[in-house]
C-alpha cells in the first residue's frame, strides 16, 4: 500500500453517522493497516444551527479599499512637510547614482514617485526596466505610500533602504 496515493487506502470507521451509504458499507470494513493515517471522521450537520455561518451574517456596508485604508492612514500620520531619507543601493551591473546615495521625499508621495526619480536619475529609456527593492527583499506597489514604508521598514539609520537593479533580483 503505497502513501501518496489515496485510492488505497480505505477509510477508517466512524462513530459518527455518514451521509453517504456507500461510504459507510466501506468504513464499516476493519482497517488492518495500522500505518495508515487517521482520517478525520465524517460529523452530521448540526440540527440547531436554522441558518449556516455565512447566511446568518448580513454586511451592512462593503469594507474598505485596502489601499484607501492604507493612505487614509498614512494621511492621518504623516505631515505635509514631513520628510523621508531613502538610500539607494546599486546592485549588480547598475550604475551608481551621482551626487550620492541618499535623497529625501515627501512621506505622503507614493513609491511610483521614487521609480520616476530614479529613472530620471539613471536616465533610463522608456523601453528598459528598472527594478527597485525594498530592504533588498520585496518589490512594494507603485501605489504604496512611502511614509507607511519607511516606518515599516527602516533601518537603524531611520532611513528607508532601495536596492536597484536593471535585472530581476532578490526573487
Amino acid at each position: 500500500m503505497s502513501p501518496e496515493n489515496p485510492a488505497d487506502h480505505s477509510p477508517s470507521p466512524s462513530p459518527y453517522a455518514s451521509p453517504n451509504p456507500d461510504a459507510a458499507a466501506t468504513g464499516a470494513s476493519s482497517n488492518s493497516n495500522p500505518t495508515s493515517s487517521p482520517l478525520i471522521p465524517d460529523r452530521a450537520s448540526s440540527p440547531d444551527l436554522p441558518l449556516t455561518m455565512t447566511a446568518s451574517m448580513v454586511l451592512t456596508s462593503l469594507p474598505r479599499d485596502a489601499t484607501a485604508a492604507l493612505a487614509a492612514a498614512a494621511a492621518s500620520l504623516a505631515s505635509p512637510e514631513q520628510k523621508v531619507v531613502v538610500r539607494f543601493k546599486p546592485v549588480g551591473s547598475a550604475p551608481a547614482l551621482r551626487g550620492g546615495e541618499r535623497r529625501r521625499i515627501g512621506a505622503e508621495q507614493k513609491f511610483e514617485a521614487v521609480v520616476a526619480f530614479l529613472r530620471r536619475a539613471l536616465r533610463v529609456g522608456e523601453t528598459e526596466s528598472v527594478f527597485l527593492y525594498v530592504n533588498s527583499t520585496f518589490a512594494p506597489a507603485l501605489d504604496e505610500v512611502v511614509g507607511n514604508l519607511h516606518r515599516c521598514f527602516k533601518d537603524s539609520s531611520d532611513q528607508l533602504n532601495v536596492s536597484y537593479s536593471m535585472t530581476p533580483a532578490f526573487g
